[in-house]
């Protein structure tokens, strides 16, 4: 991955007009799309497979007009005023009359008009009329709407002075949250940061514009989309977020690699690209760990919750590509401007950023930009280094004292209720808002959530005195306030029972009411031969959030089993992952239960602009633990990657902890800053759905990069001293391997001046050594010219063949300097096996081996068991097939095939060697001691 996406930085770097203009160009197109295309964001939420949700599917087929979405007008008189004189009854009958006439009405209930008395206050203060529309809430008109409010102003007027009217209800309980000024206010925080982390208004800006151009381009899309899918308001504002947070620590992570390697004199044509395929590596990483924990939020199998994944994850996604291209373009325009003047070469002081003058940059870089410390080096210092060694001085008071104060902070998330925005959460003042609290305060909080019983009567001969009979016995239920509405549809075969419970929506009263009417279908289906399903959007809240309570665990278990996999072929560690999932753990509870704490139980929700307490928006837990996943595995990537390619030079876990921590605490201290604010700055825009989602995260982000990270993980890997780095061999063998940090790049540049230049050199080892090699074998060290035939003897079978695989990429080098066919090994281990075979020709067909071999023109080809072929013709027709095969890469390339050939003794493989190659002799040690630890059967 470094050499590919070296490559994209350098063509970036190069044409970075192009993709400039390319990006202006496609980010303009899109948002022109979605001007024309998008048809705007779609609250309606819809949760295929539960109870509620089908139950309102068959009412919009056989009962229309309890279909659509509905509003709710209340009128209050004034003190010591009733709504049951004459003049206030009047106005409001003829208001109700007026509201009926609105299009895409189908009925206004008359408070007055039957014997029920439910929609009149039991105090004679306040009356309520719901109205019911004919179409769901996003096919109601904007006219319609207005023509609502309109009706109430009128009520208004019309009623005496003191009383009041408020129009809401479901269709005006929700609200499209757009951008405010504390989002802003959190840009300009991060670019605080920026600034004080690079010290240039340059490179501080850059991170800005590429995360703002990936959000656009996200959000054009997304915005795109609604054309042909249902997407929520809360989709393109959670991409908005996200997309930023992720989009400045993509670019400041590539940008502070850059600035470091100019500081050591490299110059920024190459120091470019060379971010973008270290840091980059990096970057690519944390994002596919992001969206694959985006995309698993479709696990819970409810249809917005995965758009929204998508649509998070497409913007992490844009922000990586735009971060790993555009960031490299501006780079080059801004040649040594991204580091302060006294960090610049003295001769491109007054670079411009051309081409020209970053050519007279003096050549001061060497290939390796940041060599790793020695391990006498001095302890770092600075705030960093006081602060991991203060949390490593005693790693067990550390590591205790971290999970006891998580745990604390976990606790409350015990009581974490999870709903669906309601009116409730809106801002004050709103319509919804004040009609919610009107009602709650003359009716009881039940009147805002009511429950919908329906079901078929079709074999009822009398079904009204069956409906009303079965409501008699609702009304009797422990919870219910009242049953203002019982009735068959106008062909008889289809009941509506309306249900005020007694406690809010939101409320675990009315969770249990909603199970205890369940709990008689049974019942019901004996007594009256009627299957009555409960719906309505109060009850839809509560199986969306029963739904989604059971997926946590499964999704959990997928995330961290993803991390355990992902860290474990990163780090080549058993413990790394390990405590990265407990830790993950650790941050995810501490989010849950401080959420709780805040938008549960009420504490700070002033301060914080919480409209509303009690419950959380139902779809927050699952993905704040989808995000902050994805974020944790990026710090940890960055802050332990570090450490690892210290213990790898120099074994010693201490200094490893301490220079790995230091070198790295500065960018990720600024990249989990930058996260906090900007999440910071949703939490405060008070929209409902996105404001625990918002705290969770800034919350989550906090406490993992500054606790568990920074804290908890130097304490425990210095616990576990060099057992942290430990990983069985076998599973080193399975797992693949991943160049997060460019390991490889680094070590082909270092290989790049050997050996010696000019040489032809088809192999080139140097005290190499591979995974399989016994610690008692001596290391390999030969040269075999371009066209040779190297002649391996010796040793045992086993380990003549593990060397054979080892030269062509089959085997890792684990060890030394080695180079096959001008790539180095085990960096460019896949195009060696590209450009190389093998053979075994002690098998049944020899022939047929070795034309398997040959098919596709290798520049190499390994011969094993060459000394098992018996049959002296077969060894002749061998060697002629070798002839025409060294001559037809003679004539392609302009030197012979190069051979390894390899026997239990050179004289048993001599007559197979083509006429006149130079032969190169390796002799194996013959230790048959070893055969065991070769690991050869």
């Amino acid at each position: 991955m470094s050499a590919a996406l070296f490559a994209l930085g350098r063509w970036a770097y190069r044409a970075r007009r192009l993709v400039v203009v390319g990006w202006a160009l496609v980010l303009a197109a899109l948002l022109g799309i979605a001007w024309l295309v998008g048809v705007g964001t779609d609250n309606t939420y819809a949760f295929p497979g539960t109870q509620s949700q089908d139950a309102l599917d068959s009412l919009s087929r056989t009962f229309p007009q309890f279909s659509g979405t509905s509003a709710q007008l209340v009128a209050v008189a004034p003190d010591g005023g009733s709504v049951t004189d004459p003049a206030f009854q009047q106005a409001v009958e003829d208001a109700i009359t007026a509201i009926e006439a609105i299009p895409q009405v189908s009925g206004a209930t008359d408070p007055y008009g039957g014997t029920s008395t439910a929609n009149i206050a039991t105090d004679d203060s306040a009356v309520l009329v719901p109205i019911q529309l004919s179409v769901v809430a996003t096919a109601v008109e904007p006219s319609t709407s207005d023509a609502l409010q309109a009706e109430g102003t009128t009520l208004q007027q019309a009623l005496p002075d003191g009383s009041q009217v408020a129009v809401g209800g479901a269709l005006y309980s929700q609200v499209d949250p757009g951008i405010g000024i504390s989002e802003l206010t959190s840009l300009l925080i991060a670019l605080v940061v920026l600034l004080l982390t690079f010290g240039s208004l340059v490179a501080a800006g850059m991170p800005l514009v590429t995360a703002i151009t990936g959000v656009g381009v996200a959000v054009a899309i997304v915005l795109t989309g609604t054309q042909w899918v249902t997407v929520t308001s809360t989709a393109p504002l959670l991409a908005v977020m996200l997309g930023l947070a992720v989009g400045v620590d993509y670019a400041l992570f590539i940008v502070s690699r850059h600035q470091d390697q100019l500081k050591h004199g490299m110059p920024p044509e190459e120091s470019a690209p060379r971010a973008v395929a270290t840091a980059g590596s990096a970057v690519a990483f944390a994002a596919t760990t992001v969206i694959i924990a985006l995309l698993g939020l479709s696990v819970a199998q409810i249809p917005f919750l995965t758009v929204t994944g998508v649509s998070a994850g497409l913007a992490v996604a844009s922000a990586a590509a735009v971060a790993l291209t555009l960031t490299p373009a501006l780079l080059g325009f801004a040649g040594w401007r991204v580091v302060r003047r006294r960090d610049r070469p003295g001769a491109a002081d007054d670079a411009t950023g051309d081409d020209e003058s970053e050519a007279d940059a003096p050549e001061q870089a060497s290939q390796d930009d940041e060599p790793p410390p020695e391990a006498s080096a001095p302890r770092p210092g600075g705030f960093f280094g006081h602060w991991v060694r203060a949390v490593t001085k005693w790693p067990p008071v550390t590591i205790v004292l971290v999970t006891g104060l998580l745990a604390l902070a976990a606790f409350p998330a015990l009581g974490l209720r999870l709903a669906l925005p309601d009116s409730g959460s809106l801002p004050e003042g709103s319509p919804g808002r004040v009609t919610y609290d009107l009602i709650a305060e003359h009716f009881g909080a039940g009147a805002n959530g009511p429950l919908i019983l329906t079901g078929s009567v079709i074999q009822s001969t009398d079904p009204v005195t069956l409906v009303d009979d079965i409501a008699a016995e609702v009304a009797d239920v422990a919870g219910v306030a009242s049953v203002p509405l019982a009735t068959p549809n106008e062909t008889g075969d289809t009941a509506v029972i309306q249900v005020i419970p007694t406690g809010a929506p939101d409320s675990a009263e009315t969770e249990q009411l909603v199970q205890r009417l369940r709990g008689l279908h049974d019942h019901f289906v004996e007594q009256y031969a009627v299957s009555l399903a409960v719906t309505g959007y109060t009850a839809l809240g509560i199986d969306i959030s029963e739904r989604l309570g059971a997926s946590m665990l499964p999704f959990g278990l997928l995330v961290v089993g993803l991390s355990l996999v992902l860290l474990a072929m990163v780090f080549r560690s058993v413990v790394v992952p390990v405590t990265a999932a407990l830790g993950y753990a650790l941050s995810i509870g501490a989010a849950f239960g401080l959420t709780s704490l805040v938008f549960v139980d009420g504490f700070l929700a002033g301060p914080l602009n919480v409209e509303s307490v009690g419950s959380v928006t139902s779809f927050m837990p699952i993905i704040v633990m989808g995000v902050l996943f994805g974020l944790a595995m990026d710090y940890e990537v960055f802050l332990v990657s570090r450490m690892r390619e210290d213990w790898v030079h120099h074994h010693d876990p201490r200094p490893a902890v301490e220079r790995g921590f230091h070198a790295s605490a500065r960018v990720v201290t600024a990249a989990a800053i930058i996260m906090t604010s900007v999440f910071g700055g949703f939490i405060l825009n008070g929209e409902a759905s996105m404001q625990p989602i918002a705290f969770g995260l800034a919350v989550g982000v906090a406490i993992d990069a500054f606790i568990v990270r920074m804290t908890l993980i130097p304490a425990v890997l210095m616990a576990f001293g060099r057992h942290a780095w430990w990983l069985p061999a076998w599973l080193d063998r399975v797992l693949p391997a991943f160049d997060v940090e460019g390991e490889g790049l680094t070590k082909e540049d270092a290989l790049a001046s050997w050996p010696e230049p000019g040489d032809r050199l088809a192999i080139a080892a140097e005290w190499c050594r591979h995974e399989r090699m016994p610690l008692e074998a001596d290391a390999l060290d030969i040269r075999v010219p371009a066209g040779d035939v190297l002649v391996v003897s010796g040793g045992t079978r086993a380990s003549r063949t593990d060397l054979l695989l080892a030269l062509t990429g089959r085997l890792a080098v684990t060890d030394g300097r080695c180079k096959v066919a001008g790539l180095v090994l085990p960096t460019r281990a896949a195009s060696v096996r590209g450009r190389s075979a093998v053979a075994d020709l002690g098998g049944d067909d020899p022939v047929a081996a070795l034309l398997a071999a040959l098919d596709g023109d290798p520049g190499l080809v390994a011969l094993d068991r060459a000394d098992g072929v018996a049959d002296p013709a077969t060894r002749v027709e061998l060697r002629g097939i070798l002839d025409d095969a060294r001559r037809s890469a003679a004539a392609r390339t302009g030197h012979p095939l190069t051979l390894v050939v390899a026997g239990t003794a050179a004289a048993d493989v001599a007559d197979l060697l083509p006429a006149g190659a130079a032969r190169v002799a390796l002799e194996l040690a013959d230790a048959p001691q070893l055969a065991e630890s070769w690991g050869r059967s």
